[in-house]
């Protein structure tokens, strides 16, 4: 089952893409892949979510391309 949280403490939207376990991890800026051993995506964490998704957000009110890093 796919779901998304958010951690308030930590400011971290975590989304579930697989009930796989997680074998490694690449960072990329504010997001972070977990990956399975097969290298398939298991999860997506955002850091700095407010400012990710506002920022999101914005671009698309303003019709721009979002660069997720």
């Amino acid at each position: 089952m796919r779901r998304i949280r958010y951690s308030r403490d930590v400011d971290a939207l975590l989304i579930e893409l697989s009930e796989k376990p997680i074998d490694h991890a690449e960072e990329e800026g504010q997001v972070i892949v977990h990956f399975s051993q097969e290298g398939e995506p298991v999860l997506l964490e955002i850091l700095d979510a407010k400012e990710f998704v506002l920022g999101s957000l914005s671009s698309v009110i303003q019709d721009k391309e979002v660069a997720i890093p």
